[in-house]
């Protein structure tokens, strides 16, 4: 063999190694604070991945870790994912945040996403969707359905993504009666089906009739449904649980963003952000409305859904109060990004205090 056909085979031999490795998908992670079950926060993420592979393809190779205790096992499992060659990691409950940017300081050249926290660094992003919104229609819908006033709603932890949900839910309602009440009870956990339960046949011994929930499974509107009351699902439809008393649901769509990210990742073109998608982003939907709802309540959500997607409707525009009456946002202004991620007060119409 002489030397000009010794060179080529080293040069192809050199392309076939670099195509090669052109051609190795993007290891992707996702670490899941539930299971990944039928319904849900853990269930959307889930259906997101699915997408993600989907519209990807052989671009990505993914995995993911579910039922991940927030805390000392976060952090864990995620400095595992990193450790393994995930060069992307999305890291899905608010819990998650401190273990992610602890475990991101530490791999400089992975990129962490976390949802639902306000901790960003070079290589660590944060997103959410604007769930608040359709929990606002959410409540408009309540307000219609409710033959008592009152109203109820099943929550996780006391956070300010919780309380934000509480109070989009009481401010959605308020617009159409604002004499209304919510009820709340806390039950301090994400996914607990029995205590899901629990909770929902307080809140409904409590007088409330129509109930939302924060939390995963459709335990709430079983109950309902078992009271002849109304419900609405959370995070994904769930219809099917409780066909008689789910009146709609606020759903998460991941699928666009994972696969945007996933791709930005790939181009080397990724950079750290605040990510917010609501309505008008498709990043939240509200699933099919229940036959049962008058056809004046569905024009009614309708008109309002359209009117926040236009950007004319902001759920928490003023002049909002607190329980104790003190002006919280002015007439004619809007709650700041800034002090939605902190909220830590109830508007006036939730009845009870916040768990410390």
């Amino acid at each position: 063999m002489n030397r000009r056909t010794l060179l080529a085979a080293a040069l192809l031999a050199s392309l076939t190694a670099l195509n090669a490795h052109a051609a190795d998908p993007l290891k992707v992670a996702f670490v899941y604070v539930g299971p990944v079950g039928d319904a849900g926060w853990t269930y959307a993420h889930e259906q997101g991945r699915l997408a993600m592979e989907k519209a990807l393809g052989g671009k990505v190779a993914t995995t993911y870790v579910e039922n991940v205790p927030e805390g000392a096992d976060a952090e864990r499992v995620i400095r595992k994912l990193a450790a393994d060659g995930n060069k992307l990691v999305f890291t899905t409950s608010f819990g998650f945040m401190n273990p992610t940017e602890k475990v991101a300081k530490a791999f400089p050249n992975v990129v962490f996403e976390h949802a639902t926290g306000f901790k960003v660094a070079k290589n660590l992003g944060v997103y959410e969707t604007r769930q608040y919104e359709g929990t606002y229609l959410q409540g408009v819908i309540a307000a219609k359905m409710s033959k008592s006033g009152t109203i109820g709603f099943v929550g996780s932890f006391p956070v300010p993504e919780v309380i934000r949900n509480i109070n989009a839910y009481t401010l959605g309602a308020q617009s159409v009666n604002p004499a209304i009440k919510t009820k709340v009870v806390w039950i301090n956990s994400w996914y607990d089906p029995a205590k899901e339960r629990q909770a929902a046949e307080t809140l409904i011994a409590q007088g409330a009739d129509v109930l939302t929930q924060n939390t995963d499974s459709p335990a709430t509107l079983q109950v309902a449904q078992e009271k002849g009351k109304y419900a609405f699902g959370w995070d994904s439809d769930m219809a099917r649980f409780a066909p008689k008393a789910h009146l709609t649901a606020t759903t998460n769509s991941w699928g666009d963003f994972y696969t945007r990210t996933a791709q930005s990742v790939i181009a080397g073109t990724w950079k750290s952000a605040e990510v917010h998608g609501g309505l008008m982003e498709g990043m939240v939907k509200m699933s099919p409305l229940n036959a049962v709802i008058p056809a004046d309540t569905a024009k009614l959500f309708e008109t309002k859904k359209a009117a926040i997607i236009g950007g004319k409707l902001k759920p928490f525009q003023g002049p909002l109060k607190d329980q104790s009456g003190a002006v919280k946002v002015a007439a004619g202004s809007e709650m700041s990004l800034a002090d939605l991620k902190g909220m830590n007060w109830y508007v006036q119409g939730v009845e009870g205090t916040i768990p410390k």
